[in-house]
C-alpha cells in the first residue's frame, strides 16, 4: 500500500515539475502561446471554409518551441522549430511544410506580447519568395498579420485571430 502511494506522489510531483518547467529567456515571448489555437478564416460565402487548428509547445528543454499546424483537417499542414541562434543574436526558425516548400526566417521582438518574422520561401510553386508575419497576443487570443512576396509585389496584409482550442492538429 505505501509503494502505491509512493508512486502515486512521484508521478503527481513529476508531472507538476514538467508542466512548470521555463523557455529560455530569449523564447519567452512565447510562453503565452503555447497550447492549442484554431483560427477560421474569414471567405467568401461561395468558397469552402477554412479553419487553421496550431498547436505550440516547448521543446528541446526549452531551448526550443515546436509549432505543428494544420488547414482544414490535414488538407496542409506545416511544422516549424523556432530558437535562440548564439551566431546571429536571433530568434532563427525553420518551417517544413506538407506542400513540398519549407522556409527559413528570423523573428524579432517587438515587446513581451508581439513579435515579427521575416521568411524566405524555398521551392514554393505559386511564386512566394518572403513571408512577412506580425503577430500581438493579447486578451487571450493573438492576431496574425500576413503578407507574402509573390512573383515580386508584396501582397496586402491578411489578419486572423487565433483563439483556445480543444482540436487536435492532423495531417493525412
Amino acid at each position: 500500500m505505501m509503494k502505491k502511494f509512493g508512486l502515486a506522489i512521484l508521478v503527481v510531483f513529476s508531472t507538476l515539475s514538467w508542466a512548470n518547467e521555463k523557455l529560455n529567456e530569449e523564447l519567452s515571448v512565447f510562453t503565452p502561446y503555447l497550447g492549442t489555437w484554431q483560427s477560421d478564416f474569414d471567405v467568401p460565402s461561395d468558397k469552402p471554409k477554412m479553419q487553421d487548428v496550431s498547436h505550440w509547445e516547448r521543446a528541446l528543454n526549452g531551448t526550443a518551441i515546436r509549432t505543428l499546424h494544420s488547414i482544414n483537417d490535414g488538407m496542409y499542414g506545416g511544422e516549424s522549430l523556432i530558437f535562440w541562434d548564439k551566431s546571429k543574436n536571433s530568434l532563427v526558425f525553420y518551417y517544413f511544410t506538407t506542400a513540398g516548400f519549407y522556409t527559413q526566417g528570423t523573428m524579432e521582438v517587438l515587446n513581451q506580447s508581439e513579435f515579427v518574422a521575416y521568411e524566405e520561401v524555398i521551392n514554393n510553386k505559386d511564386g512566394i519568395t518572403k513571408v512577412k508575419s506580425t503577430s500581438k497576443f493579447e486578451s487571450g487570443q493573438f492576431t496574425v498579420s500576413t503578407q507574402y512576396l509573390k512573383n515580386g509585389e508584396w501582397t496586402e496584409p491578411e489578419s486572423r485571430i487565433y483563439t483556445k482550442s480543444d482540436k487536435k492538429v492532423k495531417f493525412k
